[in-house]
């Protein structure tokens, strides 16, 4: 039950695409002045490595993060050149991937100087993401069940000295949600991460968000789900739409695919598997302003982080 670490795929594709979406929600609602409860249901260790043995043993971050900060390769010269060469543009990220790269800087002050990657070192995960942005007033509820990554987050948070702002459980974030809504304030944002290891996990994360939208019908509900060859997999996000559509609530779902999700073999017939191909990001009761800055971001995203030709990104919405 608890074999899955993320510290082997922090900084990876998917976690670009979850949390350069975190950030924008978190920017959004916490501009309001009414106090913000965040709930974070499946919250991991909050930091990590990317020069660790687990992320080093992975490279998934090579593929993601580090991969969205290295300049774009030149293009090809031409041998006949008909203009004198002109020096090319500075490249220009679009705001959210910028917002999300500013996080970065923030935990990286010498990454923040050069802006190379072999001074990216340290990694947020969300609950650190979703702490940068609460005021005085906002409350952040965190909640791992794994054992090592418990007590790693608990010692995390701890040194940030935030005192009871932010609560950390050992506990089952799907079962203790209910506890929690509606909140006092009745503004909330839940973010629905887990491993996805276990089958059971797809039927608990939509049976999860229907008592949730059920017991708080206008809180952001945020959800994370791989894209891989699996049924249960492709029904998920149906069933949040399903969901949504029933409840009369908005969604927005963004998703974010870098290579091909096909078998392949290398010269000695041994089978290839591609890893992680894709991931999405279900939301109900979007921001108004999300679209939009995810249109700008998700074509970088396919352009810094594709690796084959069926890079793609997809951006639904509705309500």
């Amino acid at each position: 039950m608890f074999s899955y670490r993320h510290a082997f795929h922090a900084g990876n594709h998917a976690d670009v695409l979850k949390h350069t979406t975190l950030i924008a929600l978190m920017k959004y609602l916490t501009q309001k002045d009414t106090a913000l409860t965040v709930i974070d249901t499946h919250a991991g260790a909050g930091l990590y490595r990317l020069d660790g043995d687990y992320t080093e043993t992975s490279g998934e971050a090579l593929e993601g993060v580090l991969k969205l900060i290295a300049p774009l390769a030149p293009p090809a010269p031409d041998a006949k050149p008909r203009k004198p060469a002109v020096a090319a543009a500075p490249e220009v990220l679009a705001p959210a991937l910028q917002d999300y790269l500013n996080v970065l800087k923030a935990l990286n002050p010498q990454f923040a100087q050069t802006g190379e990657a072999a001074h990216l070192k340290i990694y947020p995960g969300s609950p650190f993401i979703e702490q940068q942005f609460l005021s005085g007033r906002d409350k952040l509820k965190l909640f791992e069940l794994h054992p090592t990554d418990f007590k790693s987050l608990a010692g995390n948070i701890e040194q940030l000295g935030v005192g009871r702002q932010v609560t950390v459980s050992r506990e089952d974030g799907f079962e203790v949600l209910k506890t929690f809504l509606p909140p006092p304030a009745r503004r909330a944002m839940v973010f629905c991460d887990p491993s996805y290891e276990i089958k059971s996990d797809y039927a608990r994360v939509s049976a999860c968000m229907a008592d949730a939208v059920k017991r708080f019908a206008t809180g952001t509900y945020v959800v994370w789900y791989p894209i891989i060859p699996r049924p249960e997999a492709h029904d998920l996000p149906r069933k949040l739409k399903t969901l949504a559509v029933k409840a009369g609530r908005s969604w927005l779902n963004a998703s974010l695919t870098v290579k091909s999700s096909k078998l392949t073999t290398d010269t000695a017939g041994e089978v290839i598997r591609p890893g992680l191909p894709a991931s999405g990001m279900f939301v109900i009761n979007p921001p108004h302003t999300l679209k939009a800055d995810l249109q700008l971001a998700l074509p970088q995203m396919v352009a810094k982080l594709g690796q084959d030709r069926h890079a793609s990104f997809g951006l639904e919405h509705g309500g």
